[in-house]
């Protein structure tokens, strides 16, 4: 998935066949860095995150992790921009994210898409150059080259002409995932996205994230599989309608740190296994 450089393409012809850039890339992996500071949310005027306070980059994976309530999806949301921060700060390379918004990419839960309606695989994906388009420019070749990439890359070709109603759960994350690549997004947000796989679907996602950050970007995704988390993520953020703790998932994802975040009395129990061990998901999947 190497990207065409810009200067490979002589000025006169830049404009119609520059290709996507997949990710931050090492040349300038360290200028992509998203600064959370001091975060609080409301939620339908209920205050429903405060304190949330992390810095990370391009090139990784956080698993967002608490208890069903804790604010996950909120979290998700407003780094997303569709829910309005009460109070603190979202950076995006060293500027406020509404600046970058096109550089974001928000996947919903599955649950919460309409699988019914009428759109093929490819008509979904195309969706993703939208934000690149505007109201204005037409549909180019530039453009379908890029969406011609993001189906390969989500091995989507052959699924492509088929309507969304008759995907597999994990064809359908995949679907979602080559949408965020066609609109050359550089962090994607993801709301339970191993929620209701069966193992081989969460299997290859949890390659493709692997392959997502390799390339430079960063995902940040809620989750509930507290025995999954070691396995998938570089970084965890512990919130529990606040930040429990942020760091990778060595120094963060600690028995004393899930207990604190789902209670002292279940934290490494038989419901929330510590960490190695194996263990049941967690029910439900709303935060």
């Amino acid at each position: 998935m190497t990207a065409l450089h810009q200067n490979d393409v002589p000025d006169e012809e830049r404009r119609d066949h520059e290709h996507v850039c997949w990710g931050g890339g090492q040349e300038h992996v360290r200028h992509h860095v998203l600064q959370v500071s001091h975060l609080s949310v409301s939620y339908r005027e209920v205050l429903a995150l405060s304190g949330i306070d992390f810095t990370t980059e391009c090139g990784r994976s956080i698993g967002l992790i608490g208890p069903n309530g804790a604010g996950k999806s909120t979290l998700l949301k407003t780094l997303a921009g569709l829910l309005k921060p009460d109070s603190g700060m979202i950076r995006w390379r060293g500027q406020p994210l509404t600046q970058s918004s096109h550089e974001i990419a928000y996947l919903p839960q599955r649950g919460d898409v309409d699988w019914k309606f009428p759109i093929t695989v490819r008509g979904l994906v195309e969706m993703g150059r939208y934000p690149n388009l505007g109201w204005w420019k037409s549909y180019r070749k530039h453009d379908a080259d890029i969406v011609e990439r993001a189906l390969t890359a989500m091995r989507l070709q052959d699924l492509q002409h088929r309507q969304i109603s008759a995907l597999s759960g994990g064809q359908q994350q995949r679907t979602f995932i080559a949408r965020a690549l066609a609109q050359e997004a550089h962090v994607l947000l993801l709301d339970e996205p191993f929620t209701g796989l069966d193992r081989p679907a969460q299997d290859n996602l949890e390659q493709l994230f692997h392959e997502l950050t390799r390339e430079g970007r960063l995902l940040i995704a809620g989750h509930h599989d507290l025995a999954t988390v070691e396995r998938i993520f570089d970084e965890v953020l512990l919130i529990k309608c606040q930040q429990v703790a942020f760091g990778s998932v060595k120094e963060a994802f600690t028995p004393a740190r899930i207990a604190e975040t789902y209670g002292s009395s279940r934290g490494a129990g038989a419901d929330h296994p510590a960490p190695g061990a194996a263990g049941t998901d967690l029910p439900g999947r709303r935060a």
